[in-house]
């Protein structure tokens, strides 16, 4: 295909200010990455650059004095993702696969019921209550994945418009008409069908249990159950209490040395690149999956 001179100026045009858009977006990242290699003192005395006049490991080093408890932690917070996030997926298709389907009775009360809960909740004690007093999952491993399972409900109508706008009410027909019943038509016919919305909602669900924090300061109150966001903000909160001034009478000049600045650099540097890691193979499918997912239906 030909293009006009007017085409491709737009082109052009189009790709520099992508260009700039993407690096202004990469721009914070490397400051915050230059930074945590700073040393503490260069930190508090010129501030954040991009390019360190003292570059130091303290952080890291500091970090690594608790290597063992940093790799439990990253396998906490792996396992928590890797299983809400599969069971995540599974409950929310599923229960919108029934949404989508004009012939079930009681899709619309389903999707009266969802849409409910996005506009109101219990609230944080009712919550608390019922999953510690009621349904006991305090200081255990599903302490940190089940408050998060059906939480969104944006989720669920992403995925039932998705299967209303873009698979073929023929194709389950005919898989009636074989014999299938309803999970193997759901197993075998919807969800191979969904993919680009199923990798855009996981991703999503991903990315709340990677950064979540909140059920743990809630529910959990043993450290091996820590992940590494809670594990990072506890080390943050010893590095502050160790530099108090109660604290500092007692280390002397050792407390003033701790890299409190570099160190929360550090800790953002370890918790994004997991994220940074996954997101180039999910995001062919993640604008696919929001565009046509959130089509009216």
């Amino acid at each position: 295909m030909i293009q006009t001179r007017g085409e491709r100026a737009f082109t052009i045009f189009s790709a520099v200010v992508m260009g700039v858009l993407t690096v202004a977006a990469f721009l914070p990242f490397i400051l915050v990455l230059a930074a945590s290699f700073t040393d503490e003192s260069a930190l508090i005395r010129e501030g954040y650059r991009f390019f360190p006049s003292e570059p130091s490991l303290d952080a890291y080093v500091y970090m690594a004095s608790s290597s063992s408890t940093f790799l439990r932690a990253y396998g906490v917070s792996f396992l928590v993702t890797i299983l809400g996030t599969g069971i995540g997926l599974l409950i929310t298709s599923m229960l919108a696969y029934p949404m989508s389907r004009k012939d079930f009775k009681y899709h619309n009360v389903l999707a009266f019921a969802v849409f409910f809960t996005m506009l109101f909740s219990g609230g944080v004690v009712p919550s608390y209550i019922l999953w510690t007093k009621y349904l006991h999952v305090k200081d255990t491993l599903a302490a940190l994945i089940v408050p998060n399972l059906l939480t969104n409900g944006f989720h669920v109508l992403l995925i039932r418009n998705y299967y209303k706008n873009n698979v073929p009410v023929d194709l389950i027909e005919s898989a009636q008409i074989d014999g299938a019943s309803e999970l193997r038509t759901f197993f075998r016919i919807m969800l191979p069908l969904s993919v680009p919305v199923m990798a855009t909602v996981g991703l999503f669900m991903g990315l709340a249990y990677w950064n979540d924090w909140i059920n743990a300061l809630y529910f959990v109150t043993k450290p091996q159950y820590y992940g590494i966001q809670n594990l990072l903000i506890r080390l943050m909160n010893n590095i502050q209490f160790l530099k108090s001034s109660q604290a500092s009478g007692i280390l002397g000049a050792n407390a003033t040395e701790l890299p409190s600045t570099a160190i929360r650099m550090a800790m953002a540097v370890i918790g994004i690149v997991p994220v940074l890691v996954v997101m180039p193979f999910l995001q062919k499918y993640l604008m696919k999956g929001v565009v046509i997912g959130a089509v009216k239906g």
